[in-house]
């Protein structure tokens, strides 16, 4: 006997009910998630300029490139000019040792004063490297950033020199900050390939395997459980460019066998981000017919709440600016459109007639 419904696309599924009384139960139709998606864009899009300019952008940027809608335009030019303003306040403060000890120590102290096992683990592996603070969340982040949009900061040369003279290498290897880090360190070690500074993707990606071996997922705690799969996510998304082009499935074998083994878990224990996450994945490497994507889609589509018109947090939580990343995950999940290069220098060169102080236009190579 059956005892759960299973729909799978393109499937009509058995479902039984006691001993002999059955029938059939059509799957989820893609204009159902397409809907769904619309109602939780049209919250965001409704109230998009309450949120943090940060956040905005970050909204803002990964629909333009899934729709390469130009009225997403004006907040990725504000982005721009924030990218900016931070690099030229980064060129001077790198000068001021005093300056950068301060800022990363406010930056522990928000990990002191944390209760949860991810500050304190964030706080352990990071005491010792207050430059992690400023380099690689920071630096290196908003560097990499301008150079998607084809500019590069007046002072390049030179804030590369401390990037080079940074040992990121060893970080990518350190299972304390892979355990505090994952994500963000997936995220560095494709922004320094990027920046044409080091390939440490196959040094890092084993590196995340020894830490998180597969058969001692048993072991770990529901936060070490999301940190490995943030930090598997964030493999493929920051290889696709963060959503500018398709990977290769076989570059991340590893990867998507892990998902499809571990969807329905995924799924069980873990936040909406990572299942929008983990279903995104599969469509970056044109997967959409997988399995693991009709099961990602459902559970993100059931955990919307139609009154708030937008997916609140796991303990109910519906704060608008809070979550803004599961739900622009959602849209993206819900109503996939093929990646899009951009917007940058050659693909919209509208948007870089006026720059900003500090940026320039990188030479074409």
């Amino acid at each position: 006997m059956i005892k759960r419904p299973l729909t799978y696309i393109g499937i009509t599924a058995l479902v039984c009910s006691g001993v002999a009384v059955c029938y059939f139960q059509q799957p989820t139709s893609s204009g159902d998630y397409r809907s769904a998606a619309k109602t939780v864009k049209q919250t965001y899009e409704q109230e998009l300029f309450t949120l943090s300019p940060y956040k905005q952008g970050h909204f803002g940027l990964r629909m333009f490139r899934q729709t390469l809608d130009p009225k997403y335009l004006v907040v990725i030019e504000e982005d721009i000019g924030i990218m900016s303003i931070r690099l030229n306040q980064l060129s001077v403060e790198l000068n001021a040792k005093q300056t950068m000890n301060q800022y990363a120590e406010r930056r522990l102290t928000q990990y002191q004063q944390g209760k949860d096992e991810r500050s304190k683990r964030r706080l352990v592996a990071t005491k010792d490297k207050p430059e992690y603070f400023y380099l690689g969340l920071d630096l290196l982040r908003y560097m990499a950033r301008v150079d998607d949009y084809g500019l590069k900061h007046k002072d390049d040369k030179r804030l590369r020199r401390h990037l080079e003279q940074y040992p990121f290498d060893k970080l990518f290897t350190d299972k304390a900050m892979i355990r505090a880090w994952a994500a963000q360190l997936a995220n560095q070690v494709y922004w320094l390939k990027q920046l044409g500074m080091g390939d440490h993707v196959t040094k890092f990606t084993q590196a995340l395997k020894d830490t998180y071996p597969d058969h001692e997922d048993y072991r770990l705690s529901l936060q070490q459980y999301e940190n490995k799969l943030y930090g598997m996510t964030h493999i493929v998304i920051a290889d696709s460019g963060y959503y500018q082009r398709q990977v290769n499935e076989e570059d991340h074998a590893w990867i998507y066998d892990y998902f499809r083994k571990n969807i329905e878990d995924i799924i069980t224990y873990t936040k909406q981000d990572i299942i929008a996450e983990v279903g995104i994945s599969f469509l970056l490497a044109g997967l959409e017919d997988d399995p693991a994507v009709y099961k990602a889609r459902e559970a993100i589509r059931q955990s919307i709440d139609e009154t708030a018109g937008r997916i609140p947090s796991v303990s109910g939580n519906l704060d608008f600016s809070y979550g803004e990343h599961r739900n622009v995950l959602a849209i993206m999940l819900l109503d996939w459109h093929l990646p899009n290069a951009g917007p940058n220098t050659s693909t919209t060169p509208s948007l870089f007639k006026t720059l900003p102080y500090g940026l320039q236009i990188k030479p074409v190579q």
